[in-house]
């Protein structure tokens, strides 16, 4: 086996690089994901070479350290995180993506989007607990200044292309440049991380599958993975706003493409609202099948995110996740 190479969206690509892994080092797949739910372990070495050719503009798996699983036994999303199964190589050609309903574009981008400000606002680097060793370094070390630079241009393409590749199966600008802001935003994410609207997404996309997305394939109901994160998005900035105000008014400023009249809490949450709207994204997680019934379930999905939730710049327990939920339901 000389190597593999993946073509096709985030799943696709993550399969992939959990086939090498297995492959390059075989053990069960459940000892490699991430605590609490898996044993965590470590690859001990290298992979094969992997190159990986994305279809769509959104998850910006060809350039991240880790794999997401879906889970069904366990109702859940998890991971599997190490700098060893970032791809060896990626391919970005934006005709691949032009076939691309409007909306996955949608859904995609919006991912990008929750990837490059949830990078921006997370806990800084340097105020995490400095780990014994370089190898016990966690593949998320929080917001730093070379993830910064990515994650920057990923939201200011994200706020001046998402629009127009959503309206334009035949603007290739628009969807080659949100097919590079994916990638600028894997480049940010894989170093800084992601926290809470991920957290929350991924007990969002697998507790329940009764929700039929447009443009997808009809064959089973899921929610997309821009859809599970965009949906907390608004409430979980708010949330974290007074943890680094001027950060967030960048966010907002960035995604709107200029400075702001009033900032405040509410801008980013604002912000992300017009483009949700502007690009037809569901209205909240109550059109993705859910009810206040099930907000206790899902806070207890979130909470066992915990390697996302260490670099959340605000440290949320079992009653904010709830708030969060709770206010997610209809977003307007």
């Amino acid at each position: 086996m000389d190597g593999f190479v993946s073509v096709g969206g985030g799943s696709a690509i993550d399969t992939a690089k959990v086939a090498d892994l297995i492959t390059s080092h075989p053990a069960p797949v459940m000892e490699y994901v991430n605590p609490p739910i898996g044993g965590g372990r470590k690859p001990p070495g290298p992979l094969a070479p992997h190159l990986a050719i994305p279809t769509t503009g959104g998850t910006g798996a060809e350039a991240t350290t880790v794999a997401v699983l879906d889970l069904p036994d366990l109702k859940v999303k998890s991971g599997i995180s190490h700098r060893y199964m970032r791809p060896s190589q990626g391919i970005v050609d934006p005709e691949l993506l032009r076939t691309l309903p409007a909306e996955v574009v949608s859904s995609t981008g919006l991912d990008v989007v929750c990837h490059a400000a949830e990078s921006y606002l997370s806990r800084p680097y340097d105020t995490r607990p400095r780990p014994a060793t370089p190898d016990d370094r966690p593949p998320y070390q929080g917001s730093n200044p070379v993830a910064d630079v990515w994650s920057a241009k990923a939201l200011e393409y994200g706020g001046l292309y998402l629009r127009r590749a959503v309206e334009d199966a035949d603007d290739l600008e628009a969807r080659g440049l949100m097919g590079l802001a994916a990638a600028m935003a894997g480049v940010g994410f894989g170093s800084a991380g992601v926290h809470i609207p991920h957290a929350c997404a991924y007990p969002i996309a697998g507790l329940k599958h009764a929700y039929q997305p447009p443009g997808y394939p009809d064959d089973h109901p899921f929610v997309p993975h821009g859809h599970s994160v965009i949906v907390t998005a608004p409430a979980a900035f708010r949330f974290t706003y007074e943890a680094a105000p001027e950060r967030h008014r960048h966010v907002a400023e960035l995604l709107a493409g200029g400075p702001l009249s009033d900032p405040g809490p509410d801008s980013l949450p604002d912000t992300l609202r017009a483009l949700m709207r502007d690009v037809g994204a569901p209205t909240g997680i109550a059109e993705l099948g859910y009810s206040e019934d099930d907000v206790p379930a899902l806070v207890e999905g979130a909470l066992k995110q915990q390697r996302l939730l260490a670099v959340a710049p605000r440290d949320p327990d079992e009653r904010d996740l709830t708030h969060i939920l709770n206010a997610s339901m209809r977003n307007w």
